[in-house]
């Protein structure tokens, strides 16, 4: 691309960020903190002040004081579709679009919407809302975070399915959390205004154990601080002479030791609001005749979900994979590599093994970082 052509990119990427609408992003450690019904009052808040909003989707899980809140608001009927038998509802994504309100409320950014829908995910709606120029306020638990996932699954237990991109919420324009202390949670729970009463038991003895809550708290609370040290980088001119983060992840055919190496580069790059790379050289041994089915499947979905959280996909082929990582990294600019830990100790990989010894010594000529994620 030549300089004229970068210019006149540059300007056309301003005027098309002009036209996008604002998206504001309510996160919480879990249910029933009380998102909704934050939402539900800066909508009521909005309407007294003349401002054109409606609501797009509300779930109000049946609780007495997010449903009074609910009453005055305009609300675009949802889409009516039978799946599998049944009558379901969804979010009407073409209404909006054609109302066209100055603001909607969208509610669970997680959901994954009934087959058949434009979109398989509420928050590929919500990005088409924006790319519409309609503002949207939204919200989203923090385990449905894609890149604490893992984190969550090892305070709780729980796997959770529906999960958003960390590139999503990385292009909100403001993030708020909303907090409660463990006892107030516990004793909302309790009170029944999170879950019918026949759940609060076995709710108790599991999620929303006291230990739970004050780890699923500490995530939301850094969560927040990250996405508001990102605005403040961006809105704030860096200081000249500060090396700008490039984050280069080096992943193999293994799944679950990518997906560790995927999911936590992806905090360190959000942390630094830096762009970041996902590499897998692919050695003779792997090639496609040679490398099993599942292995390749693995491999495309773990691309697909470094994709949706803002990485940039490299493949290669190469029988030396140190020095095509080291390569791809000086070409990048990369700043930090970050390899996953092997499954032997780790002081006779370093001695033994001829591929780290390789990009050990490479890297110390550098200066590239090396981070070994367990």
């Amino acid at each position: 691309m030549t300089e004229k052509e970068h210019n006149v990119q540059y300007f056309l990427d301003l005027i098309k960020k002009s036209r996008r609408g604002k998206f504001k992003v309510y996160i919480g450690m879990s249910a029933g903190v009380g998102k909704t019904f934050r939402m539900l009052q800066e909508a009521q808040s909005l309407l007294r002040n003349g401002v054109d909003v409606k609501i797009g989707y509300v779930e109000t899980h049946g609780r007495k004081e997010t449903v009074e809140l609910l009453e005055g608001l305009p609300v675009i009927p949802r889409r009516k579709l039978f799946y599998k038998g049944k009558e379901l509802e969804e979010m009407d994504l073409q209404a909006i679009l054609n109302l066209r309100p100055e603001i909607v409320i969208v509610d669970e950014l997680a959901h994954t919407n009934i087959e058949g829908s434009k979109n398989e995910k509420r928050w590929q709606d919500v990005m088409d809302i924006l790319e519409a120029g309609i503002n949207v306020v939204s919200a989203v638990n923090i385990q449905h975070i894609e890149s604490l996932n893992e984190n969550v699954r090892s305070i709780t237990g729980v796997e959770v399915q529906e999960r958003v991109p960390d590139s999503v919420l990385a292009q909100a324009d403001e993030v708020v959390n909303i907090d409660l202390t463990s006892d107030e949670l516990i004793t909302r729970l309790k009170e029944g205004k999170i879950y019918a009463p026949d759940k609060v038991e076995t709710a108790l003895r599991n999620f929303f154990k006291a230990e739970h809550i004050l780890q699923l708290r500490e995530l939301a609370l850094k969560e927040v601080a990250t996405q508001v040290e990102r605005k403040v980088e961006t809105e704030i001119p860096r200081n000249a002479g500060l090396r700008i983060e490039r984050f280069l992840a080096c992943i193999s055919s293994n799944e679950k030791t990518a997906r560790t190496v995927i999911r936590k580069t992806a905090r360190l790059a959000n942390y630094y609001n830096s762009k970041w790379y996902v590499l897998y050289v692919q050695t003779p041994r792997e090639s496609p005749d040679k490398i099993p089915l599942d292995k390749q499947r693995h491999l495309i979905n773990n691309f697909k979900m470094a994709t949706e959280m803002g990485a940039e996909i490299i493949r290669l082929t190469d029988h030396n994979v140190s020095k095509a990582i080291f390569e791809e990294a000086e070409k990048r600019q990369v700043t930090t590599v970050c390899i996953g830990k092997p499954h032997i100790n780790l002081f006779r990989i370093i001695l033994a093994t001829n591929l780290f010894n390789q990009l050990l010594r490479k890297l110390s000529s550098s200066d590239i970082d090396l981070i070994i994620l367990s």
